[in-house]
């Protein structure tokens, strides 16, 4: 009896392991069959272009630091001659030496006082800009603080989204040559940028709509970081609808699936 019931545990036994074997066949087939559209996106940054405003602890360590720096200085040239042309005053007027030709030169209080006035007429420029007032997205001279992000609207299917420039991966090109020429396409020559290298810094998949799919079941889209250079133009394509945005603006815009692949590569 306890022979025929072993019997019967193992034949069940290989029976379940043969059917998670056909099932993990079949989903794996499946998946191998499924093609992907290939995708190069671009990711922009404009960098700060001031620095940032210190916070309170930030500001207090620095008043540290610039206290503890002062007491344990050298004295400059310029100090060291203002005390000494203070002593030669001071014998002046007690008679202990001659007036001479030394004395009539441009001293060194002179031209710190010629310094200081001229420290008095220079304005800094604000921190805040005309396009920070009018929140001018478009706009480089923005948020000068912060790191921009460049998206452009995009159709996706029947709807409009912005996301970061990207477009189709062709054969004749490596991705990166796809991200470059994407880039152009979606905002002009004008754009100067530079790439920090070949390999994509993220990667992002979806699939398209299930009245959409004939070839392909989605598309798998693959990051390249580049940099604004210095002194570029801002977007010139006129068809293009962009948007220069920091890191809290662009959580607000995007698809919270798509912000989460993206946030992982933002600095």
């Amino acid at each position: 009896m306890s022979f025929l019931v072993r019997k019967t545990i193992l034949s069940t036994g290989r029976a379940i392991v043969l059917r998670h074997a056909s099932t993990k066949t079949t989903a794996a087939s499946k998946s191998a069959k499924e093609k992907w559209d290939i995708y190069a996106g671009v990711l922009v940054e404009r960098l700060p272009v001031i620095t940032k405003t210190l916070s309170p602890i930030e500001a207090n360590f620095k008043s540290m630091l610039d206290q503890i720096e002062f007491e344990n200085s050298l004295k400059s040239n310029h100090e060291i001659r203002k005390e000494m042309e203070k002593r030669q005053a001071e014998l002046l007027k007690a008679g202990k030496i001659d007036l001479d030709s030394e004395a009539l030169k441009q001293t060194a209080q002179d031209l710190e006082d010629a310094y200081n006035d001229e420290f008095s007429k220079f304005k800094p420029a604000p921190r805040i800009t005309e396009a920070d007032k009018v929140n001018d997205l478009k706009s480089l001279n923005r948020k000068l603080e912060e790191t921009l992000v460049l998206l452009t609207e995009q159709k996706l299917g029947d709807k409009k989204y912005f996301l970061l420039p990207q477009g189709k991966h062709s054969a004749s090109e490596s991705l990166r040559q796809t991200a470059e020429r994407v880039l152009k396409e979606n905002v002009g020559e004008a754009l100067k940028v530079t790439f920090y290298g070949n390999a994509p810094v993220g990667f992002y998949k979806y699939k398209y709509p299930n009245a959409t799919r004939q070839e392909a079941v989605g598309a798998k889209v693959f990051f390249f970081r580049c940099v604004l250079n210095s002194g570029s133009q801002n977007v010139t394509e006129k068809k293009a609808n962009f948007q220069w945005l920091d890191q809290s603006e662009l959580e607000q815009t995007l698809k919270q699936p798509y912000y989460h692949s993206v946030s992982q590569f933002l600095l």
